[in-house]
């Protein structure tokens, strides 16, 4: 293997930037050339590339988004595609490729894998929701600034004697919503994983005013319901003056934190060895705090697994 291919695709995630470093660095420090392709796998389709050096690299670990840029591309589901971007990558002699993004960009990196390209997955996405890994790069971030947010609307709220609803991200997934519930000390959480149930959220609502507190922040993940919806709901059945915020998009965007910064540094590293050892069709993962390589297929096929039992202590915890 003497040359190899990087992407970003899919929803940007901070850390992404910090994994690009590492493959360009790992891969230059052992005698490879890399190149970068723009625009995820539309890029790949389009010969959207750019030679990538040590200097090309440098000041981005602690920038968010990605340098890369990416994108859904929904041509590169088809064979057509997949065979134009190999003979794209043929022709500029790259010998392997490593995606950096979700489950669907490890849809694509499989079906390539396949047909005979290596190539290794680092997941890159805020969500959480692959499986084989404890952590997704992103995730840890996403969670700060959510408990930053939710931190500044606690003030608020007490100020007010208020209720408040706060939305945050994660799709089908709800380990934002968990984690941040339970980091920012919230009195309810509602998660996909988890069915819901008003009249328990509203009788704790209630119990809580008679034991004289005013105030309540309700995290609720975008899985579950519409935060305005639950706000509602809230309002009507108990009375309290009751406001929404949603988060959206400030969760996917800023400086990584430390630890996604190390997590994007060690997954970049362990993806290009994977690639340097004659290995394609695996996904770069954390598990017990090492660095695993499992199969694509196996993390695509498998389900991720919230931990009930952290839900089940942000519940005994939000007496």
């Amino acid at each position: 293997m003497n040359k190899i291919a990087v992407l970003t695709s899919g929803g940007d995630a901070p850390g992404m930037n910090a994994a690009i470093r590492a493959v360009v660095r790992r891969a230059i420090f052992n005698k490879l050339e890399v190149i970068g392709v723009r625009r995820g796998y539309q890029g790949l389709m389009d010969g959207d590339y750019v030679a990538l050096g040590i200097g090309s690299v440098g000041d981005i670990i602690q920038r968010g988004g990605t340098m890369l840029q990416t994108a859904r591309c929904e041509a590169f589901k088809e064979v057509s595609g997949q065979q134009l971007a190999m003979a794209n990558m043929k022709e500029q002699g790259i010998d392997g490729l490593v995606v950096i993004g979700g489950d669907g960009s490890f849809n694509g990196a499989l079906k390539l894998t396949k047909q005979g390209f290596p190539t290794v997955g680092i997941p890159g996405t805020i969500d959480n929701d692959i499986a084989c890994t404890d952590m997704t790069l992103g995730f840890d971030t996403a969670v700060n600034t959510a408990i930053d947010a939710i931190d500044k609307i606690r003030d608020t709220a007490t100020s007010h004697d208020r209720t408040y609803v706060v939305e945050v991200m994660g799709r089908h997934a709800g380990d934002i919503a968990l984690w941040s519930g339970v980091a920012g000390g919230a009195e309810s959480i509602l998660i996909p994983e988890t069915k819901m149930d008003m009249d328990d959220i509203v009788s704790r609502l209630l119990a809580s005013q008679k034991r004289g507190k005013k105030y309540s922040i309700i995290i609720v993940a975008e899985g579950v319901a519409p935060g305005h919806k639950i706000g509602e709901i809230i309002q009507e059945r108990t009375g309290f003056e009751t406001r929404v915020t949603v988060l959206g998009h400030i969760q996917r965007g800023g400086s990584p934190s430390a630890y996604d910064r190390v997590l994007g540094s060690q997954m970049g590293a362990k993806a290009v060895d994977l690639l340097l050892s004659g290995v394609g069709g695996k996904m770069v993962g954390i598990q017990n705090n090492q660095m695993v390589a499992v199969d694509l297929e196996e993390a695509l096929n498998k389900t991720h697994q919230l931990s009930l039992p952290l839900y089940e202590l942000a519940r005994s915890l939000s007496i």
